[in-house]
């Protein structure tokens, strides 16, 4: 008799119900997330069935729960939380909610509707490596600009010269500047000579002399701050510039390291022969998509997990086309960058872009449209193992891709 899981998983614990064919409950199980937890899961669902033949469904595609399940040679099935809660209503009139009730839903709907979930094919160690490495670096980014928006901010507030002297205040040059010199006060005595022998001992690479930028530091005007809350706030500026300073230390390292490992990845071949996509670009995609050719069966299921195809309703004499929602962001905007980029370097993808804008698209909606025209190469390029060739690109070749 064939035997279906569901797991409700925890950062605690997990509850786990499997049944039978019928629908009929065959085990509960409590498990502590713990590695005796997690062997205890193993151990008892190897009781009910072999591993092969009891199918897993979960709200979670990854995490050590989902390893120690794939690890062991159960079937694998997300289920979204969506359609989870979609389905509640089936089991009960009510809206209360319980572990064990969801961990039985997620088997009971494994078992009447598990043909229409994908297994879960885990991604190769190199590419689960690159994704925890894009992420974390994005993530990082994402504090990097916020701290320098609040850096901004603080300037703003009692020294706004020191915000305009350099183009941007997270620069490598701007914070060496505001770690030696964090007020005005500070900065007094700071002319010409003094300036410029910081600049070229920071290897400065700006085309503005010393003058222009002593001009643009004392040209704003200074706020009345008083001594105390100059020196409060000096305090803060070289707090958040150590801060900063790491950080765009770790992301540079990080951003080296990816780039490196994109070129090692056949996937990642294939990705960076696209035009301007560049090497952390492409590792962003790469990430996101992997490198397992059977993951999207057609280039429509790609455009749909990365957003760049619309959701149609249509009832009756209704119908409406609008943004879609439900998809991996992180996806959308490593395909979305890469195709506002690829305007300048392919004629082709000029085109598609102010077509678009003809049609009375903004921006955004444009560069969407691009990019779910480059998804359909990008699908067979990335399925087949094939790097980009604008000679076989039969969109491309009247606008002179193919020379």
């Amino acid at each position: 008799m064939k035997h279906f899981a569901g797991l409700d998983w925890g950062s605690t614990g997990h509850a786990v119900c499997v049944i039978d064919e019928q629908g009929t409950v065959a085990a509960r199980l409590e498990v502590q997330h713990t590695a005796e937890g997690l062997q205890r899961l193993v151990t008892q669902l190897a009781r009910i069935a072999p591993p092969q033949e009891l199918p897993v469904a979960i709200e979670r595609p990854s995490g050590l729960v989902v390893d120690a399940l794939v690890e062991a040679g159960h079937p694998v099935v997300p289920i979204h939380p969506n359609a989870l809660k979609a389905c509640r209503p089936r089991y009960r009139a009510a809206g209360g909610k319980s572990d064990p009730g969801d961990a039985y839903i997620l088997a009971d709907v494994l078992r009447t509707d598990g043909h229409r979930f994908r297994t879960l094919r885990p991604a190769s160690d190199e590419v689960r490596a690159l994704r925890a490495l894009v992420r974390t670096r994005d993530d990082l980014v994402a504090k990097r600009v916020a701290l320098a928006n609040q850096l901004r901010s603080l300037l703003d507030s009692f020294w706004p010269g020191a915000n305009a002297i350099f183009a941007e205040v997270d620069s490598p040059i701007a914070l060496a500047f505001l770690e030696r010199y964090p007020t005005p006060t500070s900065a007094q005595r700071l002319g010409e000579k003094r300036l410029a022998a910081f600049l070229a001992a920071h290897r400065y690479s700006g085309r503005r002399s010393a003058r222009e930028l002593l001009e643009r530091l004392r040209t704003p005007p200074t706020g009345l701050a008083g001594k105390a809350e100059e020196e409060a706030k000096g305090e803060l500026v070289k707090a958040l510039v150590a801060v900063l300073l790491a950080l765009v230390d770790r992301i540079r390292l990080l951003t080296r390291r990816i780039e490196h490992d994109i070129t090692q990845l056949p996937a990642g071949q294939v990705m960076t022969s696209f035009p301007r996509t560049g090497k952390l670009n492409a590792a962003q995609i790469i990430a996101e998509i992997g490198d397992d050719p059977e993951r999207f069966q057609t280039e429509a299921q790609l455009a749909a997990e990365a957003g760049v195809a619309p959701v149609t309703h249509a009832s009756g004499k209704h119908r409406s086309v609008a943004f879609r929602y439900a998809c991996n962001k992180r996806l959308r905007r490593a395909l979305t960058t890469w195709a506002a980029n690829s305007r300048f370097a392919s004629p082709w993808a000029r085109h598609v872009y102010d077509q678009a804008r003809a049609r009375g698209c903004d921006h955004p909606h444009a560069v969407r449209i691009l990019a779910r025209a480059w998804v359909r190469v990008l699908w067979r390029c990335w399925r087949n193992g094939i790097p980009y060739d604008p000679t076989r690109h039969g969109a491309a070749r009247p606008f002179g891709e193919a020379a």
